[in-house]
């Protein structure tokens, strides 16, 4: 029966890898509410700039979890958007 103890085993990575992800979507839910919406509300571009690092901090977090790297996005999350887009 070691075939029932592989699948047992691998459902139970599956479910402790679902747990972590809801975690940290709560955790990210907290923060969006807390930190990021209030001063969407008084800063918007900047705020959306917080919220695209704090985004990449999960996915690379996500990532490690993983045991891959991260190939998306800018190598100094705190680049990300740092260009103005031309003013009309």
């Amino acid at each position: 029966m070691a075939r029932g103890n592989s699948k047992g085993a691998w459902e139970e990575r599956l479910q402790d890898a679902g747990a972590r992800m809801e975690e940290d979507v709560r955790e990210f839910i907290r923060y969006f509410n807390n930190d990021v919406v209030p001063d969407l509300r008084k800063n918007g571009v900047e705020a959306l700039r917080v919220a695209a690092r704090e985004l990449n901090r999960i996915a690379q977090r996500m990532d490690e979890r993983a045991g891959r790297t991260s190939t998306a996005g800018p190598s100094d999350p705190s680049a990300a958007g740092s260009e103005e887009p031309p003013k009309p």
